[in-house]
């Protein structure tokens, strides 16, 4: 799933860059404090490789890989804004045990 939140953002850096056609791509890789963790990328999109999944909600654009899919299907991509810091975030994540306080690393069940 994807928030409006994150649709609303990714709008916003659509709207930065001239209207480019922006894609967020979401990775987990092993690392981080709790085992793995997850990267968020903003790029150009292109057409997705055979290995690539695209989620799509109000033209804007998710990409997941088929090795990080397992471990972040049924969860929601979020965009949160606090005093200190605005980023992408995974919400409500199915398949994670337990999670670091900065939001960005998990262990897996």
């Amino acid at each position: 799933r994807v928030s409006d939140r994150c649709v609303q953002r990714l709008k916003e850096i659509s709207s930065s860059r001239g209207g480019a056609d922006v894609a967020l791509r979401i990775t987990v890789e092993g690392g981080g404090c709790s085992g793995f963790q997850y990267t968020f990328n903003l790029e150009e999109f292109r057409r997705p490789t055979q290995d690539e999944h695209v989620f799509e909600k109000d033209g804007m654009k998710v990409i997941v890989d088929d090795v990080s899919l397992p471990f972040i299907s049924g969860s929601e991509v979020d965009f949160e804004e606090e005093m200190i810091r605005k980023s992408f975030k995974i919400v409500d994540n199915p398949n994670s045990d337990s999670s670091c306080s900065c939001g960005s690393s998990f262990s897996a069940k």
